[in-house]
């Protein structure tokens, strides 16, 4: 987390509209901070090693590199990253992959409104270092 309490969020999605609303969506709450943008996978694992942020939102079909082989990429290096997956598809089975591969949660699409920041909030103090 930054000095200023302001929890840094890099976003990942191929949708160039959706990303666009992501980004509106989480600089304007209050305690977050949009750190950067990535179009696919491969851009998203940069800029968590470029840039070092509390949390990754990454999409689950993205060309070049899916989410849950960025999120299995990235557990092993990051462990204390928030990472929440988004999806537009209800499959209990690409839910299950994104939990194996690491993740901390599944929001559908359809709930992003309402329970990102939410997510990101709660899931934040959870991986903060003991003292």
């Amino acid at each position: 987390m930054e000095a200023s309490g302001t929890i840094s969020v890099v976003l990942a999605d191929d949708d160039a509209a959706f990303l666009s609303s992501l980004r509106v969506l989480i600089d304007d709450e209050e305690g977050l901070s949009v750190a950067a943008t990535a179009t696919d996978g491969v851009e998203a694992i940069e800029f968590v090693e470029e840039l070092h942020p509390d949390a990754l939102v990454i999409d689950l079909h993205m060309p070049r590199l899916d989410g849950v082989s960025a999120i299995a990429r990235l557990r092993a290096d990051h462990p204390r990253l928030c990472v929440i997956a988004l999806t537009g598809d209800e499959s209990r089975e690409i839910h299950n992959r994104v939990a194996e591969a690491g993740g901390n949660a599944v929001l559908l699409k359809s709930e992003v409104a309402a329970g990102l920041a939410a997510q990101l909030r709660a899931a934040i103090p959870l991986l903060e270092p003991d003292p």
